[in-house]
């Protein structure tokens, strides 16, 4: 009888323990990433709305992966030239940010409510890794969390170039806005 009482109550705290890791961590696979190019002859918005997220609430690790060939764009031929002629999707499939909220103690992921956020890390797109610090803001709400950010990346920074014949119509400096909706991962 004492060791069935033991069983259970062990049992019990291993499920509890097991249970409020998984609370730490969060996901999504229905991430959203646009990005605007604002040039004197034309504006060109990609949208990609298969963005996959991970966030770890205890230390504030954040990942974030893309399909280049998810982006959608107004203009077929737009979409065939971004994934043909600037990222080259074939290639260079994925862009890929690992990284961390500076801040996270700042935020109480127990307490709803809309946190300001600083996120740094690494950015990998067209094979080139960059050194990213940008502004984000973390919601927390009814158990899931909101994760957002909007941030320049200049095009060439990437080693993506833009020809000569195009220049008016596509802008080096790219404007990017991040919206996430994370549930808390089931493990």
């Amino acid at each position: 009888m004492m060791f069935r009482k033991k069983f259970v109550l062990f049992f019990g705290f291993v499920l509890f323990v097991t249970v409020a890791g998984a609370q730490d961590r969060y996901f999504t696979k229905t991430g959203k990433i646009n990005f605007t190019s604002k040039a004197p002859m034309e504006d060109i918005e990609g949208k990609n709305k298969t963005v996959t997220a991970v966030l770890d609430t205890k230390s504030g690790a954040l990942q974030f992966s893309v399909q280049m060939k998810s982006f959608e764009f107004e203009k077929a031929l737009m979409q065939q030239h971004f994934n043909e002629n600037y990222v080259e999707s074939d290639k260079y499939p994925d862009a890929v940010f690992k990284g961390v909220i500076a801040n996270n103690a700042a935020v109480n992921y127990a307490k709803e409510g809309t946190y300001t956020v600083n996120v740094k890390g690494k950015l990998t797109l067209h094979n080139v890794t960059k050194d990213v610090d940008v502004p984000g803001t973390i919601k927390v709400n009814g158990g899931k969390i909101e994760a957002s950010s909007a941030f320049n990346v200049l095009l060439s920074d990437f080693r993506i170039s833009i020809p000569s014949a195009v220049k008016e119509k596509v802008s080096n400096s790219i404007r990017i806005t991040v919206e996430t909706k994370l549930d808390p991962l089931k493990g």
